[in-house]
């Protein structure tokens, strides 16, 4: 019975291809920042299309040829996704080769229909087997910086699985490359594509030696990393760090409606109208009190909640529309689990809206020259809550074929524990959290998350 349930889980691949730039650009290094080189590994999200009547006179093979005529179209201005990262002869670090070498598309069919995978908003093992995974051997000059795997299942609805290469993008240009993507494909087209803003690649103040152009009374280092290299350090001593890993973590989706939302805010306002709180920093806090408080921590622990704030105005000048690098920085609050406990939700509110306040021209220049040493990968830190902020970047909404994607699913990120708030498809005002718990939190944590919002 099982080896049945493992064949039908099967997802076959019928097709691998290169794809390249419609129109070659000429060959040449783009240089990375500091910024572009902390992640260069794929990063996966799926998107759901489920079964509908638009799709009747759809085959896949007209839906994977439509999806690559877009993309040879897409590379053609989007031209390092068809390069190759590269050390640089000089340093060693990593910069991007702009070759031509092109990016991968794969097509599959699977018997299993989407109706089975359950709900889409939660992780599922299966959702591996919709992306593409290339063989590079930690060479990264052989990995192809965008891979996509367009899956047919037996009901007749399809998945687009999408890595791409966290040195090319961040966040929004990842979304403005899909939409130049989706609205560059055939299907689209058929529809009326819609124009794209043009991409900005080249890393512009961002490669600027901090260390020459900074203001000698201005920010000279930057919180969040301080604040890390602290817990590491209070990490040193703790015996259970070694047995922490991906694997210890259980990815789950939390979906929080508006009216959660204002529920949360009623309880910390109250009646006092002239109180503004932003929804988003108050979650984030109620995220990490649930964190800490799940995990037990003692009081003196030093615990930090950090999260990424988009730089793109933060610079002086600013980086021109259409940038499509990496532009974010980690904010940082730090304080010990008691103070989290005792403080009032207003006052840590308003210290992270100061943190956020606190990114400015200088503080980027310090985080970039922070990180000018050699990198190595972050240890799991459990006295530290990170987030990622999507809710401005609608990825569902992207019609790669007709009509909204069900939902857009992130795979396991390089640091599992991270939070990513993200839109709902079904509640355009409320927030899905998808975060990383230790297995052994997993029911306390979802006590104390949503027991102020119910």
């Amino acid at each position: 019975m099982d080896s049945q349930h493992e064949n039908y889980q099967t997802v076959s691949i019928t097709k691998t291809v290169p794809v390249y730039p419609k129109l070659l650009y000429p060959q040449k290094v783009l240089n990375l920042s500091n910024l572009d080189r902390q992640c260069p590994i794929l990063m996966y999200l799926v998107f759901f299309y489920k079964p509908s009547h638009a799709y009747k006179n759809l085959s896949l093979n007209l839906v994977f040829n439509s999806l690559k005529s877009g993309l040879e179209e897409t590379l053609s201005v989007w031209y390092p996704a068809a390069g190759r990262l590269c050390p640089n002869r000089n340093n060693g670090k990593l910069d991007l080769w702009c070759n031509n070498d092109g990016a991968v598309l794969v097509e599959a069919v699977t018997q299993v229909k989407i109706s089975q995978l359950g709900d889409l908003s939660q992780y599922n093992d299966f959702f591996e087997k919709l992306v593409y995974k290339p063989v590079f051997d930690g060479n990264f000059s052989k990995m192809p910086l965008v891979v996509a795997q367009v899956t047919k299942f037996g009901c007749g609805g399809y998945s687009i699985g999408i890595g791409a290469s966290h040195s090319l993008f961040d966040g929004p240009a990842t979304y403005d490359f899909l939409c130049a993507w989706a609205s560059n494909s055939a299907i689209m087209k058929a529809k009326g594509g819609l124009e794209q803003p043009k991409p900005v690649h080249e890393r512009g103040t961002l490669l600027m030696d901090a260390k020459l152009s900074k203001n000698p009374n201005s920010v000279s280092r930057a919180a969040a990393i301080d604040h890390l290299y602290q817990l590491i350090m209070q990490a040193g001593s703790d015996q259970n760090l070694s047995h922490m890993n991906q694997k210890s973590y259980l990815l789950r989706t939390f979906h929080l409606s508006s009216a959660m939302i204002e529920s949360l805010k009623r309880k910390v306002v109250g009646e006092r109208e002239e109180v503004a709180l932003h929804a988003h920093p108050l979650m984030w806090l109620q995220l990490t009190c649930g964190r800490i408080r799940a995990l037990g921590l003692k009081k003196e622990t030093m615990v930090c909640l950090q999260f990424a704030v988009d730089t793109r105005n933060k610079m002086v000048p600013p980086l021109p529309k259409g940038f499509s690098g990496n532009a974010f920085v980690l904010a940082s609050v730090a304080l010990t689990a008691g103070a989290l406990e005792e403080q009032s939700h207003e006052t840590i509110v308003e210290r992270i809206r100061e943190a956020k306040n606190s990114i400015s021209n200088d503080y980027v220049k310090a985080y970039v020259d922070a990180l000018e040493g050699p990198q190595a990968s972050l240890p799991p830190l459990k006295e530290l809550t990170l987030v990622s902020d999507w809710t401005r970047m609608p990825f569902h909404k992207i019609s790669f074929l007709h009509g909204e994607a069900a939902y857009a699913s992130p795979l396991v990120s390089p640091i599992p524990q991270v939070a990513y708030f993200m839109q709902n498809p079904n509640d355009s005002r409320g927030i899905d959290v998808r975060i990383g718990l230790l297995s052994h939190t997993l029911d306390s944590f979802s006590h104390y998350f949503l027991k102020d919002v119910q």
